[in-house]
Parts: C-alpha cells; sequence; structure tokens
C-alpha cells in the first residue's frame, strides 16, 4: 500500500512538472511569435508630429502587459516543476500563505501601473488637444455614405457663409449660393492635401450617420457626428501619400469608405491649390456649388459627385 501511494506521488510530481515545462515552453513561443510579428505586421510608419505620443502610450501598455502576463506564467510554471524535487506534499510558495501581505502588493503593482498609463495619457491628451497655432491650415471634412469630402478656405483664409437649410446631397457643406466667398472655397472628394510641417485643424462632421475619420499614419480617429462638428489638429512631419479609412461600421459599403491624403511642400501645395480654384465655375453661375464638387472629385468618384448633383 505504501508502494502504491508513493508510485501515485511520483506520478503526480511528474506531471506537475511536464505542465510546468509545458507552461514555460507555451511562454517563450508566445514571446517569440510577438516579437517576429511587431518586426513584420506592426503599426504603420508614423507621418505627424503627434503620432510618437499615442505610440509612447501603447508601447507603455505592451511593456506593463509584458510584465504581468510573464510574471503570472512563471508564478505557475515554477512551483509546479519544484514539486518533483521536493519531498512530501506540494507546499504553496511563500507570498501564497500570506494573503494579507499578497493581497497588498497587488494591489500595488496594479495601482502603480495604472498611475502611470494615466499620467502618459493626460499629458499626451492635453498636448494633442491644445489650442492650435494661429498659421494653421483649416479643413472642413463631412464624412457621407461612402465617401469623404474636404473643404478648403479662399485665398484670404475665409470660408463662405453656411446654413443648415441648405444642406442636400449635392451641398453637404450648406454653403450659401449667394455668398460670393464661397466661389473661393474649394471642396475636393476622398483626397485631402496638407502642407509638410504646417499644423492642420480639422472641423468634422458628418451628413447622414455616424462614421470615424481615421487616419492611421497620424495615430488620429475622430468620430464624425450628424449635426455635431468636433475639431481636431495634428502636424504633417513626412511627405507622402497615406491613407485615409472609416473606422466605424457605417452601411453595406464601409470598407470603400477610402480616401488619400497628400502631405506636400509649401510651393506643391500651392500649385495644387491653384489648380483646383481654377476649375471652379465663376461665382453665380447656375449649380456651381455642385459642379465645384465634380471637378474637384478624383476620378472614380465623379459618378458619384454627379449623383448628388441631380439630387440636388
Amino acid at each position: 500500500m505504501p508502494d502504491r501511494r508513493a508510485d501515485q506521488d511520483g506520478a503526480a510530481s511528474r506531471g506537475a512538472w511536464w505542465f510546468g515545462v509545458l507552461l514555460l515552453a507555451l511562454l517563450l513561443a508566445s514571446l517569440a511569435s510577438f516579437f517576429v510579428a511587431a518586426r513584420v505586421w506592426w503599426l504603420p510608419v508614423r507621418a505627424s508630429e503627434q503620432a510618437p505620443m499615442v505610440d509612447g502610450i501603447l508601447d507603455a501598455l505592451f511593456v506593463i502587459g509584458l510584465v504581468f502576463f510573464v510574471a503570472a506564467q512563471v508564478f505557475l510554471a515554477v512551483p509546479l516543476m519544484r514539486r518533483r524535487a521536493a519531498a512530501g506534499p506540494f507546499v504553496p510558495p511563500p507570498l501564497t500563505r500570506m494573503p494579507g501581505i499578497g493581497a497588498i502588493i497587488a494591489v500595488l503593482v496594479l495601482v502603480i501601473a495604472d498611475a502611470t498609463v494615466l499620467a502618459l495619457s493626460e499629458r499626451d491628451w492635453f498636448r494633442m488637444f491644445s489650442p492650435p497655432p494661429a498659421d494653421a491650415l483649416r479643413i472642413e471634412v463631412v464624412g457621407r455614405q461612402f465617401m469623404w469630402q474636404f473643404r478648403y478656405p479662399g485665398p484670404d483664409g475665409r470660408f463662405g457663409r453656411t446654413n443648415l437649410r441648405f444642406v442636400t446631397s449635392g451641398n453637404p457643406f450648406g454653403m450659401d449660393p449667394d455668398d460670393p466667398a464661397n466661389a473661393q472655397n474649394v471642396v475636393t472628394v476622398n483626397e485631402m492635401h496638407v502642407v509638410v510641417g504646417r499644423p492642420v485643424v480639422l472641423q468634422i462632421t458628418a451628413l447622414d450617420v455616424i462614421h470615424s475619420f481615421n487616419l492611421p499614419n497620424f495615430r488620429l480617429k475622430q468620430d464624425a457626428v450628424p449635426g455635431r462638428p468636433v475639431t481636431v489638429w495634428t502636424t504633417p512631419d513626412r511627405a507622402g501619400t497615406y491613407e485615409i479609412t472609416c473606422a466605424q461600421l457605417c452601411g453595406v459599403g464601409h470598407y470603400t469608405m477610402r480616401g488619400i491624403v497628400v502631405v506636400q511642400s509649401p510651393g506643391a501645395f500651392a500649385a495644387w491649390m491653384a489648380s483646383q480654384r481654377a476649375a471652379i465655375p465663376p461665382a453665380g453661375k447656375p449649380g456651381a456649388i455642385a459642379s465645384g464638387l465634380r471637378a474637384a472629385a478624383p476620378a472614380g468618384h465623379e459618378a458619384s459627385a454627379g449623383a448628388a448633383s441631380a439630387a440636388k
């Protein structure tokens, strides 16, 4: 009988040891797969001055989560592996035999971790949502099924007058046709141009349902809510062409709601803006606003702009 009990204890010890080894193997495999994936499929290249702030918070969350994950797996695996060498029944680690002290240590660790993330988040939040510089480029953004439309001010930096009663599918910004200043406002579809190194203020809203204006390379995402303009700003710092997406399920064509943001030099931006203004019909011409939308629309979106004009 004693021999049978000893055999059972030995088998249990060996099983616990192998289970501990399995936990450590899974831990190493998880860490290896994460670091390999991080080198291949990580966040897109940063293209704004605010992007490192967001990445810093994400890095802090990953590091804290990694420490807790590794500690938990080691805390489970090591006692199981030690059981094989120990004589007699399994004895829990000393910390688990002092639940009061263990609870206090656990709470302190969690408070410190949460306070660190909160401090980093609040610091960067106030930086990102501080008042924009006075020389910032101002752009109005409207999301609609299933495109993004952008409105630029005239050469004097002024937007034309708008009113909700003028809002239609062909005039999503509600531009007043009687205000001559609107004749100088450039409207584009799914294509936004900005200047490298110059802050950009975006006033974002929606025409129909809730959308989410997402610039992955800028680490900027803001819900677009009908009737509720929200202002955010960012500073592009890397020239190139980047993607604009909608990060909120907004209908059956949600996956097609994509555009581009072109970050370019001041000279290239001025030349592009001049070409856009040259395409605007003369002020007072019937259908000027809808025609301006068609002139500004990139290839592939002309049909959508034409349908908007017909709806008006």
